[in-house]
């Protein structure tokens, strides 16, 4: 059987809220205002082109731009007034479902058009090189989509009137509702965020449950005297996503006795949105006992009376609820504000953390995280349970506990299914409840998706439109930023509006800043450099916006059984799960606006060629992590598909020819097929390729052709490349893809001719200014001498953009650094392994680059000393930021190598100051620490000494003659034994717990 999640009409609740509160609603003025905004950069792209390339593929193309422009522009003005009026008028309703009909079309139909210019494109370069593919002779026509498997010059035009058609019809359809929205009397109206009716909020708080961690924190910091930085009043920000407790854990610290006693006034003000210096002065005048109507109404004066009430007091200032990033209005309000006591203190709560950021005080900022089951549970059985009988309440525990999960930590949940379950008395009426989804109880759209909508309608349209896509991955999905990035621009939500400049990516990357600002996404994963690369999403955030797409996405859960289900005819989004070790298990005959297939947990074998062929509208292709053998020839006639995931499907072999007729493809996911072992050989006609993932996690990678040199759009490519001399790819093939960002990894594989330095140079990787971090790697060439003369040559030529921010290098070359290291100003991160050849490491080669923060060292195993070459007269600061220092399998290392008037204080050399974590394992003959340890180095936290015996001798039982250089070190492990903690010997710290054991 299959558990089916559509998210069906809601309208029989609409009394229950009062307010023009649906989603339902909302969600087609978002579709159809988003989908309005990217049909008009189509037309515009479009007529860019035509006019760049030359080229005329529609009939009075100028005068259907200009009328569908006319009619999309006019719809646009009054879209506000129909989203409001749909909640009551079943007309502006249809109006609005018709209107996103012939836009989904229209985008369907430009994009055709698009599709065209582009092979006309490639068809023309293709003349100028001379050097037409193969591919063109293949089955799949490169010039004509799926509908139309023909060839020929008839044929095109026969699909070029197609279009035009098309377009017309559109375009008179389009009218009609252009027409049509003079019968309503649309009008200009407010913004959606100005329907929804804002919860007011007081100082009084209720009985709570958790928080008492982040209420002492709190606390702590209002009672302390000292502001950071001078700030006066010091502001503490409290920011999370809608309900989660922020506005309760101010009325917590601000009823707290100690926090009253600690100020002479007490403010609370409830600012919301939209955000108004006057009013708020206004509040924050009345909270101090003045008659507001005393005061002139404007501006100054009460910013002057507010300036006058609080000299000489130490306040406590409540902003509940502020929304508003702008700088000046916060600004204004700030000054009159320092005329308090020392000591006056400003807590804001925001659900958006660029609020804090605003208003200067990241550093004190409380990100609340969500609350324990057990806490949830006891605030949902003191509402639940009230005036229940012991045994009513004993038989009802092991239910409301399960219930209480769906709450996912959030306390308005917990709060609200409290209250939803108080008034049910059978056993029954709670199962019912357990087995519902969350969007499906009744008191969930007005008392938790309400607030959560007040965060959604902040959002622009096009922000909008990403966030709901998020819905096509499960619940407690790990989303990779990357990969969702890579999702929206497939599906057309990347527009560029304005700034030309600024790449799909660049977009993409704002949005998800601008989502995980505004507390959407959760349970962050860094990298080493701070950057987010994995998240989720909250559960409840999760229904909220499955409860938004209820028309739009369908997600369908294999629980065994073998009946068949038909799809909605205008699904958008379809989501499978836990699809059987089969065949396929759907047919598309009906969907023909389908959009998106993407399979989680699924065992999917094979697709069949009538499948492919019923997939016309498809613009995301996601069968990651089946069981697929072969991939239909078919494939090359979706014409719109962006995104193609075919990663680790790892029975599959081959990718077919026809996979490069795909002139729309943006990304490309192989990585973990361990069995393919080459790319179609033209993969160079993929123009619009931006992401090509296919680290297959085997040795040898992934062949690349030679053609993929015309990828000049490649941006991504996650793979090894393997540069095999005269017969493979060489290096200069890289030469055009000046817009390759990320990473880089470079292998040089066989022997090395004279003429890889001049080849190398060709790459062009200075010019690469988007690559952060690159991967350098050579083959070992034991019997060949002069091999290390020729790697030294190569990588001086490959020199790098300064953007660089982390390199590694593994070379047979007797010079570690190639001559270019020291411009790399960016570079955070160095690694140096397997570089076999080479004796000595000069570390003051690297001293001068002031980004370096991490430097490791592995496996060089011919050298003896590590030295810094350094002995002046004049004061010089080597690796001012340097904070992690490694080294690892230097099996020959002796000693350090530096002048010893550099370890005295009196040196003006300075080494490392700002050396946390200093790591040394496997390095079997190290004798000695370096000299300026003890001197050098106050900030060194963390000392790593493993299997080296000699070294690991001279610091047993803290007496050794090199425990003098280390004893000022906190947190000290040899051989992975803990000597010292926190600054305290693990033997002491024995002997304190033992004196504080009562027994």
């Amino acid at each position: 059987m299959y558990i089916i999640y559509v998210w069906t009409h809601f309208s029989l609740l609409a009394p229950l809220i009062g307010l023009p509160f649906f989603p339902l609603q909302g969600d087609q003025f978002l579709m159809a205002e988003a989908l309005i905004s990217v049909v008009l950069e189509q037309l515009a792209s479009i007529t860019r082109q035509q006019v760049q390339q030359q080229v005329k593929l529609v009939v009075d193309v100028k005068k259907e731009v200009a009328n569908l422009n006319d009619n999309f522009r006019a719809i646009k003005a009054v879209l506000k007034d129909a989203e409001e009026r749909q909640v009551k008028e079943d007309s502006v309703k249809l109006w609005l479902d018709n209107l996103k009909d012939v836009s989904n079309e229209m985008e369907d139909v430009l994009d055709d058009w698009n599709t065209e210019i582009l092979k006309l494109q490639i068809e023309k370069q293709e003349k100028e090189d001379g050097n037409a593919l193969d591919t063109t002779k293949k089955k799949v026509c490169l010039c004509i989509p799926s509908t139309f498997f023909c060839s020929g010059q008839v044929s095109r035009l026969i699909f070029r009137r197609d279009i035009a058609q098309k377009i017309k019809d559109l375009n008179e359809r389009l009218a009609t509702i252009a027409n049509m929205r003079q019968n309503f009397n649309f009008q200009y109206t407010k913004s959606g965020t100005e329907l929804i009716e804002r919860q007011k909020t007081t100082s009084f708080v209720d009985q709570t449950f958790g928080r008492v961690d982040e209420k002492e924190f709190l606390v702590r910091m209002l009672l302390s005297e000292s502001n950071p930085e001078g700030q006066s009043p010091l502001v503490i920000p409290i920011v999370g996503m809608g309900g989660i407790g922020k506005t309760t854990l101010a009325q917590l610290a601000y009823n707290d006795e100690k926090v009253k006693a600690n100020f002479t006034k007490r403010i609370w003000v409830c600012v919301s949105d939209p955000f108004d210096e006057l009013n708020t002065a206004k509040a924050i005048i009345g909270a101090l006992g003045v008659d507001v109507n005393s005061i002139s109404n404007n501006l100054e004066a009460f910013f002057q009376s507010v300036h006058k009430s609080i000299k000489g007091e130490k306040f406590l200032l409540v902003l509940d609820d502020v929304w508003n990033p702008d700088y000046t209005k916060w600004e204004n309000l700030k000054l009159p504000l320092q005329n308090g006591a020392v000591g006056s203190k400003i807590i804001v709560t925001t659900r958006k953390e660029e609020v804090a950021r605003m208003m200067g005080a990241p550093d004190n900022t409380i990100k609340l995280e969500v609350l324990s089951d057990e806490n949830c549970w006891s605030l949902f059985t003191r509402i639940a349970f009230t005036n229940r009988k012991q045994d009513e309440c004993q038989i009802l525990e092991p239910i409301g506990r399960e219930i209480v999960k769906k709450c996912k930590g959030l306390p308005l949940v917990a709060k609200t299914l409290g209250g939803l379950m108080r008034c049910k008395k059978a056993k029954k009426e709670w199962q019912d409840v357990l087995s519902s989804e969350i969007w499906e109880l009744d008191r969930m759209e007005q008392q938790v998706f309400q607030p959560l909508l007040l965060s959604y309608y902040d959002l622009t349209p096009m922000i909008k439109r990403c966030l709901l896509y998020c819905v096509t991955f499960p619940k407690d999905h790990i989303i990779k930023r990357k990969v969702l990035i890579e999702l929206w621009m497939s599906q057309g939500f990347l527009v560029s509006v304005g700034n030309k400049e600024k790449t799909m990516t660049d977009i993409g990357e704002s949005y998800f800043d601008n989502l995980v600002m505004r507390s959407f996404f959760q349970n962050f994963e860094e990298d080493e450099f701070g950057d987010i690369i994995r998240c989720q999403m909250h559960d409840i955030v999760h229904d909220f916006l499955q409860y938004l797409t209820k028309n739009e996405c369908l997600i369908v859960e294999f629980k065994g059984g073998e009946e068949r289900i038909e799809l909605p005819n205008k699904l958008g989004h379809l989501t499978i799960m836990f699809a059987p070790e089969e065949p396929f298990p759907f047919s598309f005959d009906h969907c023909q606006r389908l959009r998106t297939i993407t399979t989680f947990n699924c065992k999917i074998t094979s697709l069949s060629r009538e499948l492919i062929l019923q997939l016309k509208c498809v613009r995301t292709l996601n069968l990651s992590d089946n069981d697929i053998k072969k991939v239909p020839d078919e494939v090359g006639g979706l014409v719109h598909l962006r995104y193609l995931d075919l990663s680790y499907n790892e029975r599959l072999k081959k990718l077919p020819d026809s996979l490069c007729n795909l002139v729309n493809l943006q990304t490309l996911r192989v990585d973990g097929c361990m069995r393919l072992k080459k790319l179609p050989e033209a993969m160079g006609k993929l123009t619009s390729l931006q992401h090509l993932h296919a680290d297959i996690q085997k040795w040898p990678p992934l062949k690349l052709p030679k053609s993929i040199a015309r990828l000049k759009s490649l941006r991504t490519l996650d793979l090894t490349v393997v540069i095999e001399g005269e017969e493979g790819l060489r290096l200069s093939d890289l030469r055009d893809m000046d817009e390759l960002q990320g990473k880089l990894w470079i292998r040089l594989q066989g022997k090395l001719k004279d003429s890889a330095a001049s080849d190398a140079e060709k790459a062009k990787l200075v010019n690469k200014k988007h690559l952060l971090h690159l991967r350098l790697g050579f083959e070992w060439m034991e019997s060949e001498v002069n091999q290390s003369t020729i790697q030294e040559a190569v990588l001086n030529a490959l020199q790098p953009n300064s953007n660089l921010e982390s390199l590694r290098i593994s070379s047979s070359c007797s010079t570690l650094c190639p001559n270019w290291t020291s411009s790399l100003i960016n570079l955070k991160s160095v690694t140096f392994s397997y570089c076999d050849v080479c004796k000595y490491v000069p570390l003051s080669v690297l001293g001068d680059l002031g980004s370096l923060e991490r430097l490791r060292f592995e496996y060089i195993g011919e050298v003896k000393k590590v030295g810094f070459e350094y002995s002046l007269d004049h004061q010089v600061i080597l690796f001012p930021n340097l904070k992690q220092l490694e080294f690892e399998g230097m099996r020959e290392w002796e000693e350090w190598d530096h002048d010893e008037n550099d370890a005295t204080s009196s040196s003006p050399t300075r080494f490392m100051p700002r050396l946390s974590t200093l790591s040394i394992e496997w390095c079997d003959k190290l004798k000695t620490l370096p000299d300026f340890l003890p001197r050098k180095t106050p900030l060194l936290q963390n000392l790593i000494i493993y299997n080296c015996p000699i070294l690991s001798q001279s610091c047993k039982d803290r007496q050794g003659p090199e425990w003098s250089k280390i004893s000022h070190i906190p947190n000290i492990k040899i051989d992975l034994k803990t000597e010292q903690k926190d600054g305290v010997s693990i033997e002491q710290e024995e002997e304190i717990d033992e004196e504080s054991d009562p027994n």
